[in-house]
């Protein structure tokens, strides 16, 4: 199963694009999303790309900061999140398009900062979609991304990682540990900026408390809002409502039936061209 597992990675569709803006987003991506927009508020810029732009939680937050004058290019790879970012709006005009992050179709030095919330995990090739990103970027221009941290500092991902395991021993879906919380090494992660050309590299680790109404919002949030969905499927066509339930039981153990909180940690990445 480990082909087809991985083949599925990327694949955002059918209704895992409404289940991950209803429950993965507020969960998880709003307040790193602030962090990012807040990073770029403090810059005199005119032209910003986003690469992964997913349900477009980070475009209604750069669209939406006090005095932002500067046009907005989101793209993702997966259209029917790009569908589901429009559908959703943003407080002043912004132009969603389908691309690549290995093969942006803009020419050399178009954008004063390309952003990408929590995408560079899914790059195929890191060092190649880092410089794609450079190459877009005026002299002087920043790269402003972040990546999950370990799962284990990523308490419900964690949770529901460890359960699926338990119902699908003898191939436990590995989505969230394989590609959200498979690129933790810091020391990897500058390297590879290294390679793609940039020289000024800062890393921060973040951590925050991630809450929610109650144990059965996670566990849809995971095993719903994320290709972990495709994972399931592929195991037990009719088992998706069945693993999402004993994962709702498995966190309500850990942290209670009522509204829950849970730990999560990422590294926020700065690079200028």
């Amino acid at each position: 199963m480990g082909g087809p597992a991985e083949k599925s990675d990327k694949v955002f569709a059918g209704s895992i694009p409404k289940f991950y803006d209803r429950y993965l987003v507020p969960l998880i991506y709003e307040p790193s999303a602030v962090d990012l927009a807040r990073r770029l508020a403090s810059m005199d810029v005119s032209r910003v790309l986003e690469i992964a732009a997913g349900t477009g939680v980070v475009t209604r937050a750069m669209a939406g900061l006090p005095g932002g004058k500067f046009s907005i290019v989101a793209t993702d790879l997966n259209p029917a999140m790009l569908e589901e970012a429009a559908a959703i709006g943003t407080a002043r005009p912004v132009k969603w398009q389908q691309a690549d992050a290995m093969a942006l179709p803009f020419p050399d030095e178009e954008f004063d900062a390309v952003v990408c919330q929590f995408g560079a995990m899914f790059f195929p090739d890191k060092v190649k979609g880092y410089a794609q990103a450079r190459r877009v970027l005026k002299p002087g221009g920043h790269f402003f991304f972040n990546v999950w941290d370990r799962i284990a500092e990523n308490e419900f991902a964690d949770v529901v990682t460890e359960t699926l395991a338990a119902i699908f021993p003898n191939d436990p879906p590995r989505f969230m540990a394989r590609i959200p919380h498979g690129y933790h090494d810091v020391t990897k992660l500058r390297d590879e900026l290294t390679m793609a050309g940039f020289t000024s590299i800062s890393i921060e680790t973040r951590g925050d408390i991630s809450s929610a109404a109650s144990p059965r919002d996670p566990a849809i949030a995971y095993c719903q809002g994320t290709p972990l969905r495709n994972e399931i499927e592929a195991r037990d066509p009719a088992g998706l409502e069945a693993a999402t339930q004993a994962c709702t039981e498995a966190l309500a153990r850990r942290f209670g039936n009522g509204p829950v909180e849970g730990r999560i940690r990422a590294h926020v990445i700065t690079a200028i061209r």
